[in-house]
C-alpha cells in the first residue's frame, strides 16, 4: 500500500470534486436523449407505387352475390380478364375488367388516383351500362393489405363499403367487397375476385 502523501490527497480530492461536478450533467443528458428520441420525426410512407405489382394482363375468376344486403346466399360466377396500365407517369391506373358467366357479361373500369398529400389512393369504378363514375372508395395499403372505404346509398338506406385487396403476391392477388348497415360492426361480402397472371406470351400484352 502507498503512503497517503499530502500531494496525493490533493489529487484525489481534486478528482472527487471534478467527478460530483459532471454527475448533474451526466444524468441530465441522459434523462433528455430518450426524450429527444420520442420527439424525432418519422418518415411518411409514400404508397404511390402500391399498385405497381398489378399492371399487366390477368386472368379473373370472381362471383358476386345477386342480392346483397337481403340475405340471399345466391352467388353469380364469372370469368375474363384484367388489364391494369400505368396512367400519368404510374401516379394513377385504369383497370378494364371484361368477364362472362351464366347471367351475362361484366365490362367494369376502375380509375385509381394517388393522393401524395394524404397519402391515400382513391378507386372509382364505372359500368359500361352506367357511363359515369361511382363514388369514390378511398383508403391505403399497410403490411401488404390495402383497404378502402366508402359511404354509398341503396334503397335509401346509408350503406357502409368496404374494398380489401390481399394475398398479392407477383402473380396472384385477391379482392373483396363487403357491405355494412351498421356502421361496420357487420359485414356482408358481396364480391370476390382472384386473379392470375398471364405470363408473356399466353395472353394479350398491354402497355405499362
Amino acid at each position: 500500500m502507498h503512503p497517503l502523501t499530502p500531494a496525493r490527497a490533493r489529487l484525489i480530492a481534486f478528482a472527487a470534486a471534478a467527478l460530483a461536478c459532471s454527475l448533474p450533467a451526466l444524468a441530465e443528458t441522459g434523462r433528455a436523449a430518450p426524450a429527444a428520441a420520442a420527439h424525432a420525426p418519422t418518415a411518411e410512407r409514400d404508397g404511390s407505387h402500391d399498385f405497381d405489382f398489378e399492371i399487366g394482363t390477368w386472368k379473373t375468376r370472381l362471383k358476386r352475390l345477386k342480392a346483397p344486403l337481403t340475405g340471399s346466399s345466391t352467388w353469380l360466377e364469372y370469368e375474363g380478364t384484367t388489364v391494369v396500365r400505368k396512367v400519368w407517369g404510374g401516379r394513377a391506373n385504369l383497370v378494364e375488367l371484361d368477364a362472362t358467366g351464366p347471367a351475362g357479361r361484366l365490362e367494369l373500369l376502375s380509375l385509381r388516383l394517388y393522393n401524395p398529400a394524404s397519402r391515400q389512393w382513391s378507386l372509382n369504378v364505372a359500368s359500361v351500362r352506367g357511363g359515369t363514375l361511382g363514388p369514390p372508395t378511398v383508403g391505403e395499403f399497410k403490411d401488404g393489405r390495402g383497404e378502402f372505404y366508402s359511404m354509398e346509398t341503396m334503397d335509401g338506406r346509408a350503406v357502409l363499403v368496404r374494398f380489401v385487396v390481399s394475398d398479392v403476391t407477383a402473380d396472384s392477388c385477391r379482392f373483396e367487397q363487403a357491405f355494412s348497415v351498421d356502421g361496420g360492426k357487420t359485414w356482408e361480402v358481396n364480391w370476390v375476385a382472384v386473379d392470375t397472371r398471364v405470363k408473356d406470351g399466353a395472353g394479350p400484352r398491354t402497355a405499362h
